[in-house]
């Protein structure tokens, strides 16, 4: 049943008695005064349900305590340490001076009643109510969008490492399974906590064990009883299923039924990197730099910094793509904005379904590359996708052919046009002459371009507020939370939004946010 708030403390009230000593216009003050008014206890009515039971530990106290967590970036046990011996944790969640707090097992008890309920992000629902109230963002319609790389919480496997341990994950989860292992696998002991002993510097030595691992993983997979399997032995099996799948391939000169087998040359797209965290992906921010994890990616009124919408996703596929994901992000926003985005946003999918919404596009449109370097692109060519044909910079013209393919692209073909064209070295290699690649809203993107080259309005807005959106991704890593402590993406995704809002309640603090008994109040000049 759900703990209430009865105003007995265990020792002396420390923001009664020690006021002084916590910093002015902190999170620790406002929490110490505030908290109830955040954090009333009806907002948590549903998630104790039952009338029976040890009351627990008022959640109030707990919102507190994870916003706090979030924004300092804290291991369980270090939150509760903090609320053992830091004046300014006792004051902001409302603990007497004596009070040795709880278990850091009651915040992860916590965590998983949010996640269960109607409302995990509520903690962030909250904040964003308080800014709602406020009107601070009223006339501000610009939106900037974002996102960064989150380091997954687990280390990231080789395919030896990943096929052990899909095999161990199988024998220990699967009824039956250890029976079929001791009589088909035969290329580690798998009760062996290590990785398997081999010459490691010996190619010839790891690829024979790369096959033999394999060879095991198919047949452990092949001889399992045919039954109906638990969840958990329906992961395992599925997931060493993809391990195997995604990183051997048949050896030379095999058909794959013969059970030769190598590592894959090349990697497997949306490859799973840990089948301790099968959630976490390989992700190129830059062709330089790779990491594996999670992509966060965070909306902001660029002028108070404020989070409107925040969401962590995988960072590979298609469906978590930044153009893609941002359409969402969007979706509470009760009017059209101006929203200001690199070149990730810029697809024509993404401009054409945002234009169609209404929102003003200050979006950075992908730069054009040209066949023969210094020469022509793409808007140097006079395109007509009305009459359906392509001129090129000789005057030249070609028909667009009807779209095709995965993407529905159009092709125009110069061919013959370009065999004594004097601007054939400015325009193309090919021994067949230029053919121009047309893709799906050519003109949405073209007209872009032009923008972003000739209006000087639309630089001015860019150029001024872009760069603010930087800055809240600083906010979000900062304090070594680039690395995340969850495994998946529910967990990490519920953790961001509770960081998003405690520096969201920081910004607003900082702007002067108060509660004047009704309702929550900034200065006007805010």
């Amino acid at each position: 049943m759900q703990g209430e708030w009865s105003g007995e403390l265990i020792g002396p009230d420390v923001w009664a008695t020690c006021r002084e000593l916590i910093p002015a216009g902190s999170v620790f003050a406002f929490l110490a005064e505030h908290r109830e008014a955040l954090f009333p206890a009806v907002m948590f009515a549903d998630m104790y349900p039952s009338a029976n039971g040890r009351p627990s530990m008022p959640p109030q106290v707990l919102a507190a305590a994870i916003t706090l967590q979030a924004l300092n970036g804290l291991s369980d046990f270090d939150t509760v340490q903090e609320l053992r011996c830091d004046l300014r944790w006792k004051a902001a969640c409302g603990l007497g001076l004596h009070d040795i707090a709880f278990d850091p097992s009651l915040l992860a008890y916590f965590r998983r009643r949010l996640a269960r309920s109607a409302r995990p992000d509520r903690v962030f629902d909250a904040v964003r109510e308080v800014v709602r109230a406020t009107g601070v963002l009223k006339g501000r319609q610009r939106r900037a969008v974002d996102s960064t790389v989150l380091d997954d919480a687990v280390a990231t496997q080789d395919t030896v490492t990943q096929l052990v341990s899909g095999v161990r994950a199988v024998i220990r989860e699967v009824p039956d399974a250890a029976a079929v292992a001791t009589e088909h696998c035969r290329a580690h002991d798998y009760t062996d906590p290590g990785k398997p002993r081999i010459a490691w510097n010996d190619p010839a030595a790891r690829a024979d064990l790369v096959d033999a691992l394999a060879r095991d993983a198919f047949l452990l997979l092949g001889n399992l009883p045919d039954r109906e399997h638990g969840e958990r032995a329906a992961n395992a099996i599925g997931l060493l299923a993809l391990v195997a799948g995604q990183d051997v391939e048949p050896a030379d000169g095999s058909d794959g039924r013969d059970g030769r087998w190598r590592i894959t040359r090349g990697t497997a797209p949306d490859r799973v990197v840990s089948v301790v965290d099968p959630q976490s992906r390989h992700i190129h921010k830059t062709r330089s730099r790779h990491q594996d994890g999670y992509k966060a990616h965070l909306v902001v009124e660029p002028e108070t910094l404020l989070f409107t919408a925040v969401a962590l996703t995988p960072g590979s596929g298609a469906e978590h793509h930044e153009a893609n994901v941002v359409l969402d992000l969007l979706a509470d926003e009760p009017d059209p904005v101006d929203l200001l985005g690199d070149t990730a946003y810029s697809t024509g999918d993404a401009r054409a379904v945002l234009e169609a919404a209404g929102h003003r596009l200050f979006l950075k449109p992908a730069p054009l590359r040209s066949a023969v370097p210094g020469g022509f692109t793409l808007d140097d060519f006079a395109v007509d996708t009305t009459a359906h044909t392509a001129t090129c910079p000789a005057g030249h013209t070609a028909a667009l052919a009807a779209p095709a393919g995965q993407h529905r692209q159009r092709k125009a073909f110069f061919g013959d046009h370009c065999t004594d064209c004097p601007l054939r070295g400015r325009c193309t290699k090919a021994e067949a002459g230029r053919t121009l690649t047309i893709r799906p809203h050519h003109d949405h993107l073209a007209a872009a371009r032009r923008q972003a080259a000739t209006d000087l309005h639309w630089q001015a807005e860019y150029r001024r507020w872009r760069p603010p959106v930087e800055r809240a991704v600083a906010w979000i890593v900062a304090r070594g939370n680039r690395r995340l402590r969850h495994r998946g993406t529910a967990p990490n995704d519920r953790w961001l939004h509770v960081r998003a809002a405690a520096i969201n309640l920081r910004t607003l603090i900082r702007l002067g946010l108060t509660h004047d008994g009704t309702t929550w109040r900034l200065p006007t000049t805010a």
